[in-house]
């Protein structure tokens, strides 16, 4: 029986390895794809059948893809946003996810709940809304529309309350008797052993504002203003008789890159955050 059992769970391992390598290069594949196309010439970019290996490799698509749009410009917009509001959300959401896990007030359940169903409404449903406010504040095609809706969400407080209800109590106990007050709690005690968590909700929330199209489209027209997504439609209001594909995988290519950097650099604290959240202790 137990030569049996070894036998099933040796099968069951070697079959879930050869299904995860198949969902995994089927996930990597429009990557490999993307680099393929922005080293390939105009001429071979739809050549049927496919080809990843280009036959030319054309570096110079790379140069003359950040030439076509203002890269420089696009690329700082992008960051200085990204930036702004994954330190933004950090903050207020750090802070609220300690106040719905570890103080005790009147209608606190109730309240998260009602802060918590704000995630089942889509963006698509608050767009109306969203601009007529932006349009009174006077933010339309500024930056301000990007950034300050959103220095919070619904689920960053959810995940750090998650969080936070796995850490004992009684470190809360300990730092009163020494007599700190809320504040030295949570930035000297809490946020100092939720770096998974932190790392956790930074690189969503980087990944997430760096690549949103829709709102910035909405409410950005200014090119000195626009995102790295915006930019890569300009190469079709560029040209109108053709989209040059090649350039445009080329600057996509460039912008995943620094995705790729920060997820790498935060990856093991992005994991243990995964496995930790939820958990409650």
């Amino acid at each position: 029986m137990g030569y049996q059992s070894t036998k099933k769970n040796i099968m069951g391992d070697i079959i879930a390895y050869i299904l995860l390598s198949i969902f995994g290069v089927l996930m990597v594949l429009p990557f490999i794809w993307m680099v393929s196309t922005s080293l390939k010439p105009p001429e071979e970019v739809f050549v049927f059948p496919p080809e990843f290996i280009p036959r030319h490799i054309a570096w110079g698509n790379y140069i003359r893809a950040l030439e076509e749009i203002p890269y420089k410009r696009l690329l700082f917009n992008s960051f200085y946003i990204a930036i702004t509001v994954t330190l933004g959300q950090l903050l207020t959401c750090s802070l609220s996810g300690y106040a719905f896990s570890r103080l005790r007030f009147p209608g606190r359940d109730v309240l998260f709940l009602i802060y918590l169903a704000t995630m089942m409404v889509p963006l698509q449903v608050r767009l109306v809304p969203l601009y007529i406010m932006m349009s009174r504040f006077h933010w339309i095609d500024t930056h301000y529309a990007l950034i300050v809706p959103a220095l919070t969400s619904a689920w960053g407080t959810f995940l750090a309350r998650q969080f936070m209800l796995t850490i004992p109590r009684e470190l809360d106990e300990a730092a009163r008797i020494d007599g700190c007050n809320y504040v030295d709690i949570v930035f000297r005690i809490i946020l100092p052993i939720s770096k998974p968590l932190l790392a956790t909700l930074g690189i969503f929330t980087f990944i997430g504002t760096y690549s949103d199209f829709l709102w910035p489209l909405i409410v950005i027209s200014s090119v000195s203003l626009k995102t790295i997504p915006l930019g890569l439609i300009m190469f079709q209001e560029r040209i109108y008789l053709e989209t040059p594909w090649n350039y445009v995988m080329a600057a996509s290519t460039v912008s995943v890159l620094p995705l790729l950097i920060i997820f790498i650099l935060g990856q093991k604290y992005y994991v243990k955050g995964i496995v930790t959240t939820g958990l409650k202790g």
